[in-house]
């Protein structure tokens, strides 16, 4: 198979500040690769010099064969860009909008056209095709730059981070979408910090943290790297916590994560059921006040905790990614149409 994108070595600093140190990865084509990472890890950056708007200080970087420095204007024509803010006009209508963008790829007006009503209805929305963008709400704001990324049907897709700020609601029918595409047989490249996101839509993933890739794999194989089983547990109170854990220490093969303010208790285990049952045979008389337990496989938030000792998510103000500091927001996820 051949691969859409290929990046080898990019290296990006900002003053100080190394954004990106020696990133690899390639994307097959008609495969969506997940770009996993918690805020400023570089996901941006990536993003930014495979669709040229960003120059890379060291390293090469390949869309559908063509170089990104020094093919820039055949890169531009074949792909599309949504970023983690919808950027639409917000005094035009939903039509006007994709028509407007349909016209900046030079196709003939009545091409155009046809193709923002085609979009419109694939995106459910034929019913708001003709109200100004700002009478939208997030998600159909974010499902109207997604269909301006494909007016003009590109071979290649960048979303970087297109479910941010939306509704749980609003992030399902975006996931809907991702998928859809994906089956229609596009090339997609999905920042993410949302590991559930990457899980569901992704074929393979590359984990980076500090600019650099930590691990890339399947959800599976990422997933193997922890290994083993969780048995999780939530006390009616926080002694319960140090308590269970003295008491269960002999059954974990591996440091448990212990959280008296959530009053939870996670063990990595082996043997299934029978050390559940082991377990709580061990609580038996001790006084521990035990609200739930479960037992469950390692998710990707056990990778990126066993990997990088944080989780994936991070509070709103980590660090911004370092090629969009300075910039008002409308600006920095912009696209290249």
């Amino acid at each position: 198979m051949t691969d859409a994108i290929v990046v080898e070595g990019l290296v990006k600093r900002f003053g100080a500040t190394t954004a990106l140190d020696g990133v690899d990865l390639t994307v097959p084509e008609g495969s969506v690769l997940g770009l996993l990472g918690p805020n400023g890890a570089g996901k941006t950056t990536v993003v930014r010099i495979l669709t040229t708007l960003l120059r890379a200080d060291a390293g090469r970087a390949e869309v559908v064969g063509l170089d990104v420095v020094r093919d820039s204007d055949a890169v531009r024509a074949s792909i599309g860009l949504t970023g983690q803010y919808a950027a639409v006009d917000e005094y035009l209508t939903g039509f006007e909008n994709l028509e407007m963008v349909g016209r900046l790829y030079h196709l003939p007006k009545r091409d155009a056209r046809s193709r923002a009503d085609e979009l419109l209805a694939r995106f459910d929305l034929s019913d708001a095709a003709h109200r100004p963008a700002k009478t939208y709400s997030g998600g159909m704001r974010r499902r109207l730059d997604i269909a301006a990324s494909l007016i003009a049907r590109p071979r290649v897709l960048f979303l970087d981070e297109p479910t941010t700020g939306l509704d749980p609601r609003s992030r399902l029918g975006m996931w809907e979408f991702i998928a859809d595409l994906a089956d229609g047989g596009t090339t997609i490249l999905l920042t993410t910090q949302y590991l559930e996101e990457a899980d569901r839509l992704a074929d393979r993933m590359v984990v980076i943290d500090h600019g650099r890739v930590i691990a890339r794999g399947t959800g599976d194989e990422l997933k193997a790297q922890v290994g083993g089983q969780r048995l999780e547990f939530t006390f009616g109170r926080s002694v319960d916590v140090a308590e269970a854990a003295d008491r269960l220490r002999h059954l974990t093969v591996d440091q448990p994560r212990a959280d008296e303010q959530t009053r939870r208790l996670s063990l990595p285990v082996r043997g299934g059921t029978e050390v559940l049952a082991e377990a709580l045979r061990r609580l038996e008389g001790s006084g521990v006040d035990v609200l739930d337990v479960g037992l469950r496989r390692p998710d990707l938030d056990d990778v990126f905790l066993t990997l990088t000792g944080h989780a994936a998510e991070q509070d709103d103000d980590s660090s911004p990614d370092p090629s969009l500091a300075g910039r008002e927001p409308a600006a920095t996820t912009g696209s290249t149409r």
